[in-house]
């Protein structure tokens, strides 16, 4: 087994990025996730209820991230935290009043526009502190903006093997960007990552932290921000529902790094332990 796909995601629902290699830090990959949409309420905004997300683009350079989409143009803005920005309370599911820095109006503007709804633009600075709420959770284990855990991991294997199905059911294969992984993982049968419980990827080590839900954001097109029906989820839910929660469908599996800091890289072997 080895790894066939590396991806950061700057701001969490926004368009992702591949990457040749990533760096480790106590928050998951470094750059992935670590700005957040926010309602005037400072309640986050995902695909989920704002599908048009897809339509931007963020990019990492050095001090700096670049959102772009077509029609809008394009906004610089610095990664690095501001001691002087204001501090805006922000909520993502269970986790609230999270101290995040608001990145400004000049950024809300840009972003309220391309979304065609009122939103600001926060980052993650000093005061952020967000523990992993889960059971597989232990202390020090901490999370950016995703939604639970700080990595997510899915197999080629799977994906061809969703996709077989799919196309048995005459419906149209899908895609591994709608699934939105931190980590593909190739040369392995379908579904092998479910089984880990701790693997080593590079010089470093991460735990199983559960199945991977599944919700709306499958069925969207991460090039044009459409819905396009109801796969990836009405296959999945034939042989894919949760054990104890059957009403969600499990795909990919949650990654929690026990190696707080290290590097992975396209190509790593990819050994369970």
């Amino acid at each position: 087994m080895h790894v066939a796909g590396l991806f950061l995601y700057p701001v969490k629902s926004l368009r992702g990025c591949a990457v040749p290699a990533v760096e480790l830090d106590a928050l998951g990959f470094v750059g992935d996730r670590r700005f957040l949409v926010v309602d005037p309420t400072g309640k986050f905004l995902t695909q989920r209820t704002v599908p048009r997300m897809a339509l931007i683009t963020a990019r990492l350079s050095a001090g700096t991230m670049t959102l772009s989409a077509d029609g809008a143009g394009q906004i610089v803005v610095p990664t690095a935290p501001d001691p002087h920005a204001p501090v805006r309370l922000v909520s993502i599911w269970k986790s609230e009043g999270l101290q995040a820095e608001d990145c400004g109006p000049v950024a809300a503007a840009w972003l309220s526009t391309a979304l065609g709804q009122t939103c600001h633009l926060v980052r993650i600075g000093p005061a952020f502190s967000r523990p992993i709420i889960k059971a597989t959770a232990r202390p020090g284990d901490v999370v950016s903006f995703a939604d639970a855990y700080p990595l997510l991991a899915l197999s080629e294997g799977s994906l061809a093997h969703l996709n077989d199905r799919i196309q048995e059911n005459h419906g149209e294969p899908v895609t591994m960007d709608r699934f939105r992984p931190n980590l593909v993982i190739d040369g392995c049968a379908a579904f092998a990552e479910d089984t880990w419980t701790r693997v080593r990827i590079g010089d470093t080590v991460l735990r199983n932290g559960g199945p991977c839900a599944r919700c709306i954001m499958t069925t969207t097109d991460q090039l044009t921000g459409e819905r396009l029906g109801k796969e990836p989820l009405k296959t999945l839910a034939t042989f894919r529902r949760d054990a104890t929660d059957p009403s969600d469908v499990n795909f990919g599996v949650n990654l929690i790094h026990e190696t707080k800091l290290g590097t992975i890289r396209l190509g790593d072997a990819v050994m369970p332990l």
